[in-house]
């Protein structure tokens, strides 16, 4: 993949900016962060704190939130203007409990076809210990179709 040009900065921030819901409240809830967004990597935190099971670890569905988010995303970008992302399958590997910080996660394409687009994400913690590996396929129907 080449690198991001200026002019595809712009085409993703005007995507990001058509999102009816922005990046969507249950991210806003979550705290989670934009920190990159490219066509070849899209990268976020989100806070250990308030996105926690019983025990005080973070709860593996956060970490599914932020991947989805992720990879959804990048699905979104790639199938952008003529075509949208939804999501078909998603599987997560909770490899270490984080208990405090901020995680941070980081999508990068696997698969960037004509129907379909699948991520790779991989979720890390402040000291830079994968704590989740995911992997996220969306489809990508023509625009009209949810119209």
């Amino acid at each position: 993949m080449s690198d991001t040009t200026a002019s595809d900065a712009i085409e993703i921030e005007a995507l990001l900016a058509q999102m009816p819901e922005g990046m969507g409240r249950l991210n806003e809830k979550m705290g989670v962060e934009l920190v990159e967004v490219t066509r070849e990597r899209i990268v976020a935190t989100m806070p250990v704190e308030g996105n926690t099971q019983p025990y005080g670890l973070l709860h593996g569905g956060a970490s599914v939130v932020l991947a989805e988010t992720l990879g959804s995303i990048g699905s979104a970008i790639h199938a952008h203007p003529d075509r949208i992302a939804l999501g078909v399958d998603i599987n997560a590997t909770h490899h270490r409990a984080a208990s405090s910080g901020t995680v941070t996660g980081v999508a990068t394409p696997l698969h960037l076809g004509r129907s379909m687009a699948s991520f790779d994400v991989v979720i890390s913690d402040e000291r830079g210990r994968r704590v989740c590996t995911s992997r996220i396929t969306c489809t990508l129907v023509p625009a009209e179709r949810l119209g």
